[in-house]
């Protein structure tokens, strides 16, 4: 089974955002709290424990996991190429993102500069 959309993109449905929505939340019933962070330091421990066992996975023989485990190589690929765009729009050089991934900018330009 193909998970095409395995990366979907954050969508933020808030009165903020969307201005024109009408805002159907009752205060009265509703507690003014905190909004639980979606990811947070223990989401990449948490990716490379799925990964791990999905490599486990095949290691037992389940030879079909393996294709999906290409799959899911091809996905990270992409997200990275997503990640260094977006930081690239926000102003980060190529010799910033090189640094944090211990490469050149010539490299982290020549890797993902045509995205």
């Amino acid at each position: 089974m193909s998970h095409p959309h395995v990366l979907t993109p954050y969508r933020d449905h808030s009165q903020a955002t969307h201005p024109h929505s009408p805002d159907t939340v009752n205060g009265h019933l509703t507690p003014e709290r905190a909004r639980r962070p979606v990811e947070n330091d223990e989401f990449p421990a948490s990716t490379r424990r799925v990964l791990s066992a999905y490599t486990r996975r095949v290691a037992i023989g389940d030879i079909d996991a393996l294709t999906h485990l290409t799959e899911l190589s091809a996905d990270i690929d992409t997200a990275i190429g997503q990640a260094v765009t977006s930081l690239r729009d926000l102003g980060y050089s190529w010799a910033d993102i090189g640094a944090k991934l211990g490469i050149t900018r010539q490299a982290a330009q020549q890797r993902w500069g045509s995205h």
